[in-house]
């Protein structure tokens, strides 16, 4: 379960800089010798060096005690001090993780919160300190879709860069203002801050994540590639191949990423480390269309992290696909509990209205609306999400809307560009919104969604060859990719049919009505014994001529007469 801060919401937030320090010379997380004991009253002078006699008899039972060890036996310490090395604490564990690139168990960050808030008060001019705070901040905003803790980071992060500037040094603030960006999904503010410290010092490798989601928001898989190959030399292990896979997953090469996301779970040792490596094994899982494989991944995740709620979201996803919705909607529904996502929000809804619980469905898209004030309150951009829910289920016209102002603020990664091409689609411009869909799709990477929505819309244009292959993609992808479309996509290949046989309309012969010239050539007439078709093979394999027949001799089909799709799939190639 979450453990959150321990402190009330008002005191979360961080304290103003007092005027006086009395403790500023005193820091008690400065590292410490493990070998010299502290100075405590008048022990602290140093003693008198040992007698030769004390030497004899310290060496004698040093000797003494090394033989019992070699026996095998535990040997107590007379003055009864442990020097074992001390295991360490949820700060310590936070930071080791923050240090390592990996995320820090709930409990751990929470644990980090309390005790940089608390130094802070004491020490209202430590940057890095501040730094740490708001990055944590936005850590835990992040991992508990709480977006009022972003306020909170922007706030430590600025009183960070106002104790020592970026310029003078204080990288770490402009990291943090990087990934809160990301975490507001202002993707090219996140591109500027992240660019800007890599420019001052290009080893500095914790910029690299925050520059792959920034380059990954903004379309640009090239710059992301190169970000995650520079992150990867920078830090080896797991956070690299963590980053690298998800690569291979945006490009479509699912062997390449799970291969790779493998080897980071096999790597992973830390629980929250392990939980999301797990995470992404059965995200992959669940796009190959293998629901069983991916509730196993995603019930792992969880034994390991119980804080690890996406993997709940997505065991309750896998569960829908294996008719298992009784358990499905139970998960949904602690999910948006303890993680309330808007995007799970709406999951849950459409999952309601695929089991025709109209009156739970209603009540789930209001809240998602109140989750999407919420977040803009707090200064998040949802638009992707509302966009969804307003093509399917609102106003398609909000949701062209919304999208059109993405694409304006270069958010045009495949999946704003697959949701404003089906936007356009469900608004009655269907042609517009082809040119995304397919842009969506060609970037490779493998989401039935994807190819569901240009399939559709290239059935709504008549294109029916075309539409009959991203429509089989789609459901040979996953065929539960949506408890709502998959049903649609599988009544639209139904009416479709199968395709004419012959293969495509541009590779058969012209039909006889449309050949006057064949009827007009008196000497095959008077050579019966030359007619087993010579002469059509030799004209038949003509590209020009079957193309203009149908576009001057008949008219278009209508997408009220799908019957006739050989005649139209002539036209497939032309269509922009």
């Amino acid at each position: 379960m979450d453990v959150m801060p321990q402190q009330d919401p008002e005191s979360r937030r961080p304290p103003e800089p007092s005027q006086e320090d009395p403790h500023a010379q005193h820091d008690p997380h400065a590292p410490q010798d493990p070998y010299v004991m502290p100075a405590e009253g008048a022990t602290a002078v140093p003693p008198p060096p040992p007698t030769l006699r004390t030497t004899l008899r310290r060496a004698a039972f040093g000797a003494l005690a090394a033989g019992v060890l070699l026996a095998g036996a535990l040997v107590a310490v007379p003055d009864g001090k442990d020097d074992r090395p001390k295991e360490p604490g949820p700060v310590e564990r936070a930071e080791a993780a923050a240090t390592a690139g990996s995320p820090a168990s709930l409990s751990d960050l929470t644990a980090l919160i309390g005790d940089r808030q608390k130094w802070v008060e004491a020490h209202p001019k430590d940057a890095p300190s501040w730094a740490t705070l708001g990055s944590a901040y936005v850590e835990w905003g992040r991992r508990s879709a709480d977006a009022a803790y972003f306020g909170r980071a922007e706030e430590a992060l600025k009183r960070s860069l106002e104790a020592q500037p970026g310029e003078r040094g204080n990288g770490e603030a402009w990291v943090g203002m990087a990934a809160l960006a990301n975490a507001r999904h202002d993707f090219l503010a996140a591109k500027r801050w992240g660019e800007t410290v890599r420019k001052q010092d290009p080893k500095t490798w914790r910029v690299y994540p925050v520059l792959i989601d920034a380059y990954t928001g903004l379309g640009d898989v090239k710059a992301a590639a190169e970000a995650t190959e520079k992150f990867g030399e920078l830090r080896k292990g797991v956070p690299a191949l963590a980053r690298t896979a998800d690569l291979y997953r945006g490009q479509g090469w699912r062997e390449d990423a799970l291969a790779t996301a493998r080897e980071a779970a096999d790597r992973a040792t830390a629980p929250a480390e392990k939980a999301e490596a797990l995470h992404r094994l059965g995200e992959l899982a669940w796009e190959r269309g293998e629901p069983e494989e991916a509730v196993a991944q995603f019930d792992a995740a969880l034994r390991t992290d119980s804080g690890h709620h996406a993997s709940l979201a997505g065991k309750g996803r896998a569960l829908v696909a294996l008719d298992r919705t009784d358990e499905a909607v139970a998960a949904y529904q602690s999910v948006v509990t303890k993680l309330p996502r808007p995007a799970y929000a709406l999951e849950l809804g459409e999952l309601y209205a695929s089991l025709e619980l109209d009156g739970d469905a209603r009540s789930q898209y209001e809240k998602l609306a109140g989750l999407l004030e919420q977040a803009k309150a707090a200064g998040v951009d949802e638009s992707v999400v509302q966009a969804r829910y307003e093509s399917d289920h609102g106003d398609p016209a909000v949701a062209v809307e919304l999208l059109r102002g993405q694409w304006k603020k270069q958010h045009r990664s495949a999946a704003v560009a697959d949701a404003l091409g089906w936007a356009l689609h469900r608004a009655g411009k269907s042609e517009e919104g082809l040119e995304y869909a397919r842009q969506a799709v060609d970037t490779g990477v493998r989401n039935a969604s994807y190819a569901y929505h240009l399939g559709m819309i290239e059935r709504e244009l008549a294109q029916y060859g075309p539409a009959r292959r991203h429509l089989q993609e789609a459901l040979r992808t996953n065929p539960a990719f949506s408890p709502l479309d998959a049903p649609k996509a599988r009544d639209a290949l139904e009416t479709l049919g199968e395709p004419p046989p012959g293969g495509p309309g541009d590779m058969q012969p012209p039909p006889p009505s449309q050949e006057p010239k064949r009827e007009a050539r008196p000497e095959a007439k008077q050579e019966p014994e030359r007619e087993p078709k010579p002469e059509p093979k030799r004209e038949s394999p003509k590209p020009e001529a079957p193309a203009p027949a149908p576009s001057q001799t008949a008219p278009a089909p209508s997408k009220a007469a799908p019957s006739s799709p050989a005649a139209v799939e002539a036209d497939a190639s032309k269509s922009p």
